[in-house]
């Protein structure tokens, strides 16, 4: 692909964000994503066929940009306990960001494309969270920080709280107290007793 169509693909995806950002997975048409794009119908088509494909690109991109936020704002001599601790106040930043965001977007897409779970991206993206998470504690446990018997089943508890925690924020709103008393909570559950 040659810098141009690097360029003219990126602008489709920035764009095409903040249009699913706006209105969501199922109510965007590729009409939408055209007329924000400035383009013709046939410059998207050349890039993306539908929707779906796009929006999959977009929460790449996404992840990917994320992670590189996350690995760079890591303080070289961080422990376990603060690397965990890290992720969840940037956690606790998106669930209380009045920005908007995909989480509303990407909700819709999992309930029209359930592709039988196991291969669909937001699974995908859980499991793989799961599993930093899971490591972090194993080493969080071997250095002493943590107690855990069950690094996995630990885990996978973040996730579903932080899941939970997404969507009252996108339903009925939560408060900055609430959200550091369910991750207070979680860290509670880790901390080895002295």
């Amino acid at each position: 692909m040659s810098d141009k169509s690097a360029q003219k693909k990126k602008y489709i995806l920035e764009t095409a964000r903040s249009v699913f950002m706006e209105k969501g997975f199922k109510n965007v048409t590729m009409k939408d994503i055209v007329e924000a794009c400035n383009i013709s119908r046939g410059g998207l088509y050349l890039y993306f066929a539908s929707t779906k494909e796009i929006f999959l690109e977009v929460l790449r991109l996404e992840q990917l940009e994320a992670d590189d936020v996350f690995e760079k704002s890591i303080p070289e001599e961080a422990g376990p306990a603060d690397i965990l601790a890290l992720f969840l106040k940037e956690q606790k930043r998106e669930l209380l960001s009045k920005k908007p965001g995909l989480t509303k977007a990407s909700y819709e897409f999992f309930f029209e494309n359930h592709e039988g779970g196991k291969n669909h991206f937001l699974k995908k993206q859980f499991d793989s969270a799961v599993l930093v998470i899971q490591k972090l504690i194993e080493a969080g446990v071997e250095s002493g920080e943590f107690y855990c018997e069950d690094a996995r089943r630990a885990a996978s508890n973040i996730m579903y709280v932080l899941e939970g925690l997404k969507i009252a924020s996108q339903t009925r709103g939560i408060s900055e107290a609430a959200v550091d008393r369910e991750i207070l909570y979680v860290m509670q559950g880790l901390i080895a007793e002295e």
